[in-house]
């Protein structure tokens, strides 16, 4: 069995960054990540991280092994990590199973393997998500600026601040609740019919159809998907003691350490506010802390 000082759970740039500060402290390391196309894959591009703004994410990747490359400490396993098995004490690190290949031992884990997006199995939603269906006005706003936009949320509250909050991008957004009963009057231009199918020309929306036959023209639509643990995580939630926010997602410390010791998470796993360069930050404080906890 091939001995790691910690094994990393997903390529991103959670992972990645995590990689590269333990690489620089001289600490072997595992990165399992999945063969199949990454969350992101479907994005024009990485934005936010200076110098490589715009890169295609199969491009950041590329790089970022690249540069790992020249330190000779980390290894990329092309599988899924299908269960983390404790030692019996705490300082006994983790038997890694993977869904192909042999086991591993790390001494310390990191999650980093982001969420499962629920996609609406809709007609022209696919074709639209990452280019005209977005998740974030950060990452694909500027490419939808001056377009006709829909924010399609059953949340009173970011119903009525959506006009305010995105005319940066756009100056006609109205609200879609997708069959939702909207509460009280949220103060914008509300379409409460059920969505049930995108208009689009290769990927560029052109309309929302609805149930009652109604077609409302747009441009963009900012969606709020709902997301799920990957299987691991759920896995570990059930079976090793690993605690779950109410909203899914990993709860940590506030240092990236979970409630099982000498397994810490990072990036999209545990918080909503998901970007890229959100996500190298909490890989970098991830590695940090995992360093300190192991000369503490």
């Amino acid at each position: 069995m091939q001995h790691y000082d910690v094994a990393i759970i997903g390529g991103g740039p959670a992972g990645l960054t995590a990689a590269m500060t333990l690489s620089r402290s001289l600490r072997r390391v595992a990165v399992l990540e999945s063969p199949a196309d990454p969350r992101n894959a479907c994005s024009h591009g990485v934005h936010g991280i200076l110098g490589l703004d715009g890169v295609s994410p199969a491009e950041y990747r590329g790089r970022a092994w690249r540069d790992l490359a020249r330190y000779g400490m980390a290894e990329l396993l092309e599988t899924e990590a299908a269960d983390l098995v404790p030692g019996p004490g705490e300082e006994d690190g983790f038997e890694v199973v993977a869904e192909h290949g042999g086991p591993l031992w790390a001494r310390r884990v990191l999650l980093a393997t982001g969420m499962t997006d629920v996609l609406p199995e809709l007609e022209g939603f696919r074709e639209c998500w990452g280019a005209t269906v977005i998740h974030c006005p950060f990452c694909s706003g500027w490419e939808n600026r001056e377009r006709a936009w829909g924010v399609v949320t059953a949340d009173p509250e970011f119903a009525a601040k959506a006009p305010r909050a995105f005319a940066a991008w756009s100056d006609d957004v109205i609200v879609f609740t997708d069959g939702a009963a909207p509460e009280g009057d949220p103060g914008v231009e509300t379409v409460t019919g059920r969505i049930r199918g995108l208009r689009h020309d290769g990927g560029d929306l052109r309309a929302v159809e609805l149930d009652d036959g109604a077609v409302v023209e747009r441009g963009t639509l900012l969606w709020q998907l709902d997301q799920r643990p990957v299987p691991l995580v759920s896995g570990l939630a059930r079976n090793r003691g690993l605690v779950l926010r109410e909203d899914c997602y990993v709860k940590t410390d506030g240092s990236c350490r979970t409630s099982v010791p000498g397994l810490y998470a990072a990036g999209d796993t545990i918080t909503e506010t998901q970007g890229a360069i959100e996500s190298a930050a909490s890989g970098s404080t991830a590695a940090f802390q995992i360093i300190e906890d192991e000369t503490a």
